[in-house]
């Protein structure tokens, strides 16, 4: 990973935060109860949440299909037959909505110059797999049939695996997949799922409760559609980049799903950020590392536009 010029600040050797990161980390973590009470969870991520930062020509609510979406339009030019991105929202399947992304969303939109559908999607455990994943895939139908240019999702944790599992069961639709610290697999096996399990931020106790929300006692955690990363094969995918933060429970899942799109002929390219924790890239505009990291997804989604 290149260091972009980054001041990182005077390192901790004992930490492998950058300052910076830690200092944010540490604030989120403060704020953030543990797993166990999903209305307490809902209501911590929603106060996070603040105004609308980054102007757009364009921000409107709509229905499709019975799934809530926001589109976001960077300008008022921008041509019906470039990309569209269909954005999921992380939250482990049972956090976060609409508003609690919407700035993602917006830095998304003006960096890569491409109009911006943010899905809302049903929730567990109110709404149990699969409905968030047939909820991901109403919506990509939805914007195939409204938008004459190529269709790139996108996600950051459970919603990169929302838009991993789409590009799974409808990659004829689509032409591009941009995966944030994705959840991937649902054993947890990793190194860094034991390495970085407490203490930054995101933590396996958390990913493992929101596991058992999303799936319930009835679902099977091997399905493809919930883990993409046991599929059984990944050949024919659309291009796609993984943007991982080293001190993250959830980092060795997506080096392994990059590992096994490449060895399927996929285009897949990874952008590890040392230093950084997971959810590090709602922090634009306060960590460097995150305006870098959206700046390069943003130029990685121009270079592959003509794969399309």
């Amino acid at each position: 990973m290149t260091d972009h010029g980054i001041d990182h600040g005077i390192p901790d050797p004992t930490d492998p935060l950058t300052p910076r990161a830690r200092a944010l980390c540490d604030a989120m973590s403060a704020g953030f109860p543990g797993p166990g009470d999903a209305e307490a969870l809902r209501a911590a991520s929603k106060a996070g949440a603040g105004p609308p930062v980054r102007e757009l020509d364009s921000v409107s609510d709509d229905v499709w299909d019975g799934v809530p979406i926001r589109l976001y339009r960077p300008h008022s030019t921008t041509p019906d037959d470039g990309p569209l991105i269909v954005f999921f929202h992380g939250g482990g399947w049972v956090l976060c909505d609409l508003d609690t992304h919407d700035g993602l969303c917006r830095e998304l939109a003006a960096r890569t110059g491409a109009p911006v559908v943010s899905a809302g999607y049903r929730l567990a455990p109110e709404h149990r797999f699969p409905a968030a994943a047939d909820d991901a895939y109403t919506v990509v139908q939805q914007a195939s049939a409204r938008w004459s240019g190529p269709i790139v999702v996108a996600g950051d944790s459970s919603g990169g695996n929302l838009a991993a599992v789409t590009a799974l069961r409808a990659p004829e639709a689509i032409a591009a997949q941009l995966l944030f610290y994705p959840a991937l697999d649902h054993r947890l096996e990793g190194v860094s799922a034991a390495a970085y399990a407490t203490g930054f931020f995101h933590t396996t106790a958390h990913m493992r409760w929101y596991w058992e929300q999303y799936l319930g006692p009835d679902g099977d955690p091997s399905d493809p559609h919930a883990s993409p990363g046991l599929a059984p094969t990944l050949t024919g995918l659309p291009p796609a980049l993984i943007v991982l933060a080293d001190c993250d429970p959830l980092r060795d899942e997506g080096l392994a799903y990059a590992r096994r799109l490449a060895a399927s002929g996929v285009r897949a390219e990874v952008r590890l950020h040392p230093g950084m924790f997971h959810g590090f890239l709602g922090a634009a505009g306060h960590l460097p590392e995150a305006d870098a990291a959206l700046d390069s997804a943003a130029d990685w989604l121009g270079r592959i536009r003509t794969l399309s």
